[in-house]
Parts: C-alpha cells; structure tokens; sequence
C-alpha cells in the first residue's frame, strides 16, 4: 500500500507478509491471517459476465444463478482474477523474493525523502516470515531506508533481537494484559508478547504502544489500568489508541469467513476523548488513532 500516512512518520510504502499466529475477532485484515494464497469475491461487482466461469481450467468454477467456486478444486492459479472485467474477483497474496520486492520499494524513494517517510513490514505478523523480513529490512537499512516494523509481538525473542539492528521504529500491540483474558479472547498466551516488549524497550530506542479500543472486550477500567500500568513500569510512554470500527467486515464476505463482531459498535469520541485525557495526565503522549 503506497502513500501511507498512519504506519509510522512522514508518506510511507507498507508491505503486508501473509501469515499471523493470533486470531483476533477485529482483525481488520482477515486476508493476511492465513499464511496461503486466498481467493476474494465481491458479488456486488460482479457483471455476469462469465469470464471467469470460461477461463477456470480445473472446473472450480460453475454458474448457478451466479457464479459457484468449489475451493476443493480450485488451484488459486489467479485466472479468473485476471480475466474478471469488474475486478469482482481478487487473488490475494503471493510469493515473490526479497529483490522483487526490493525494486517495488525503491520506486517510493522520493516520496521518503521528500516526506521523512519509508518502508513499514505489516501483516498479518511480519515476524512470522523472519527470514524473508530480516533480508528486506536488512537491504532497506543499508540504502537508507527508514524502516518500521508493525507487530503483535507474537514470535521467538531471537527473532526481535535480530531484525532490531535494521528496525528504526516499532509499532507494538498491545490487545490485553490480562494473561487469561488474552488466551480466551486471541486464543495464545500474552506471556511471550510481553517479554518481547520488555526487550523492545530496553534495548531499543523507538517504539509506539497500539491499543485497540474494542468495546466490551478490552475498553473495561481493569485492563486499561493495568496496561498502562505495565507500559509505566517499562517506561514506554508513545500511545496510539486505535477505535474499533467495522470496515474490515465486507472482507470477511469476500473471503466467506464468519465476522464475529457484528454487535460490538464503534466506540464514541467522547469515550475515547476520556481515555486519551486520563492516561495523559500521568505522563503518556497519547494519540488517538496511528
């Protein structure tokens, strides 16, 4: 995604890595949790067309009052994506090595420089793919690149702390401190996520807190005092606190995934003014949004 203005400072190219250990019921990028290709469908772009009906050689797709994929037979070999006139039909993610990539990131240069922007490894979890991010991050940094790294924290500790020499600036998640609350509501234990933020913060310069704001399940007084607490104690004071919205949910249809979240609303400026307003008062810069 070019031109990026909320994945770190100045206009920014953010690469997303495919692959992501935690099953967050608000994930906002349900196509980047399995490590796979995936096929997309938006039916209200589709025309009728029947081109992509015409062009599926392993006989995945059928017509039946509009257009049926049998994902058993479906090689996700990406024609009917490239045959679709209305852009109906999408594969997402592919494989491509660090070079490639490399030279997609290069065309954005003059935006950095002119904007104090760079690259930012997003995902899904980045640190799921460590060989491919330390070999990009690496070739980033040596031609003067600014990187972040935007986590969730879930990986080994030796993976931090061997793409931390390239990293100039972390986006780190923080969903729960509780331990037990995060293993019911993300499904892994926090315990790991903690201790890499620890090292982050003491072995790293640059790093900002994300907090989802998500009503009913993270936004209680227990868990804000007890994270803010926890960021006190490892002196972390940069805060972004990001607001639940439901904008991913067309992408859960697309993918023909359950979205769980369908009650939970936004919550209100006002609430999140509170917040903000609280947590400033005891010393944290706090940003409301990223």
């Amino acid at each position: 995604m070019r031109f990026s203005l909320h994945d770190g400072p100045g206009l920014r190219t953010t690469v997303f890595l495919k692959g992501c250990p935690l099953r967050c019921p608000w994930c906002h990028n349900p196509e980047s949790q399995s490590y796979q290709s995936e096929a997309m469908y938006a039916s209200d772009r589709c025309i009728s067309c029947l081109a992509c009906c015409s062009v599926c050689e392993s006989g995945a797709l059928h017509w039946d009052h509009g257009p049926e994929r049998d994902p058993a037979r479906c090689t996700l070999c990406g024609a009917c994506s490239e045959a679709c006139p209305a852009e109906a039909r999408k594969l997402v993610g592919k494989q491509i090595p660090v070079r490639e990539l490399i030279k997609e990131i290069r065309r954005d240069i003059a935006f950095f420089d002119e904007s104090g922007g760079g690259v930012t490894f997003s995902g899904g979890e980045p640190l799921a793919q460590p060989q491919f991010l330390e070999a990009a991050l690496a070739v980033c940094k040596s031609e003067g690149i600014h990187t972040v790294v935007d986590t969730c924290g879930y990986a080994p500790s030796a993976v931090i702390r061997r793409i931390m020499p390239y990293v100039d600036e972390f986006l780190f998640d923080l969903k729960l401190a509780d331990d037990a609350r995060h293993r019911q509501v993300v499904g892994v234990s926090n315990a790991l996520i903690l201790e890499n933020l620890g090292i982050i913060a003491r072995e790293h310069a640059a790093v900002a807190v994300r907090i989802p704001v998500i009503p009913g399940i993270n936004d209680d007084e227990d868990n804000l005092e007890q994270s803010f607490r926890l960021l006190g104690e490892l002196g972390l004071s940069n805060v972004d606190l990001l607001p639940y919205h439901a904008s991913a949910m067309e992408k859960y249809r697309r993918l023909s995934l359950a979205y769980r979240l369908t009650d939970v609303k936004s919550p209100a400026a006002a609430r999140m003014q509170e917040i903000a307003a609280r947590f400033a008062c005891r010393g944290f810069q706090i940003r409301i949004g990223g």
